[in-house]
């Protein structure tokens, strides 16, 4: 099994503001970008991070060999339910995940 981790530069997430998240794969060339693209369906992430699709925003950004996800934070940065005020810890999921 390949996961995007293996295949990737890095995989990092982070706030976006205090009510969104973002999480960014680093690809390193065309090659590797394309696999990811394939590979990695918006379905799939949306189920590993538990949200509605619809609130789920995918960009393919070629010229970068990037793939980006962004995501509305399950509660607003600082709030005393915040269990991961810098956002770090949602890249994780991706990082691990098979692709197909």
């Amino acid at each position: 099994m390949t996961t995007v981790g293996d295949v990737t530069d890095k995989v990092r997430s982070k706030n976006a503001g205090p009510f969104w998240l973002t999480v960014d794969i680093f690809c390193g060339d065309a090659a590797r970008f394309d696999r990811v693209v394939a590979g990695l369906s918006t379905d799939r992430v949306a189920a590993a991070f538990d949200v509605d699709i619809a609130t789920l925003k995918r960009f393919d950004i070629a010229d970068l060999y990037v793939v980006k996800f962004s995501l509305p934070r399950p509660t607003i940065q600082g709030d005393i339910r915040d269990r991961d005020m810098h956002g770090a810890g949602w890249a994780p999921l991706i990082a691990e995940m098979a692709l197909a």
